[in-house]
């Protein structure tokens, strides 16, 4: 899974890295402690522009799908099982044709052995960021006037899979880190997604995953750089 994760890139940074040509309001600054609910960076592409045009947007991490009542869930939402994310009514129409990449320089997971829970940072083996694949959703607020803009709310999840190789030492679950050659067809609107093109992604991911590299961290506490330095002094 994938329950906190960091960016250090500013929107700039950002926008020049995945060629977006439109920026969004309101762009969250870099953290290094991200938590569900909170505002994050993601990259979108939407078929009601012709040609499509390639935004970044501010997002609220935890996916509310276009017929809920209201933002809370009985489930969580902030991340989206790979393997049954086109048949969820949740998610299915997002795998259609709402498909986002979510930056990250890195994640944290936590390996658990009895009562406790240690934490490790993940990140990627030359330093550059990641590309998760997500899912994203428009929710118009009933209890908004119509002529109030923030009626409208963007929310995204993050897909995850099987951990394989070393990662699985320290969870069964990883988020789908997408290698550059795979974001245009991803993000194309134009391309109906079902399960084997979630599928397919995840299969993509999968040699990147393995360059993946993990260390030992602090409890988090607080939001700084100081939350990865590693705990021994070295890292993977």
């Amino acid at each position: 899974m994938c329950g906190r994760y960091i960016i250090t890139d500013t929107a700039a940074d950002l926008a020049a890295m995945f060629d977006v040509e439109h920026e969004g309001v309101n762009l969250p600054e870099p953290s290094w402690n991200i938590k569900p609910t909170e505002q994050i960076p993601i990259v979108l592409e939407s078929a009601k522009q012709e040609p499509t045009v390639r935004r970044l947007e501010a997002a609220r991490w935890s996916l509310i799908p276009s017929f809920a009542s209201d933002m809370t869930s009985t489930f969580a939402t902030f991340n989206a099982r790979s393997e049954s994310a086109a048949e969820k009514p949740t998610f299915k129409k997002s795998v259609e044709s709402r498909r986002a990449l979510i930056p990250a320089t890195g994640y944290y997971e936590w390996h658990t052995e009895g009562a406790k829970k240690t934490p490790y940072f993940v990140h990627s083996d030359d330093g550059l960021p990641l590309a998760f694949a997500g899912l994203y959703s428009w929710w118009r607020n009933p209890a908004v006037a119509d002529d109030d803009p923030s009626r409208w709310v963007l929310s995204a999840t993050i897909l995850t899979a099987d951990a394989q190789g070393p990662l699985a030492t320290i969870h069964d679950r990883i988020p789908v880190a997408l290698p550059d050659d795979a974001w245009d067809q991803w993000l194309d609107p134009h391309t109906i997604g079902n399960q084997g093109f979630v599928d397919a992604a995840v299969g993509a991911s999968r040699a990147l995953a393995e360059t993946l590299r993990f260390y030992e961290v602090a409890p988090l506490v607080g939001n700084g750089a100081e939350l990865i330095e590693p705990l021994h002094g070295d890292s993977d």
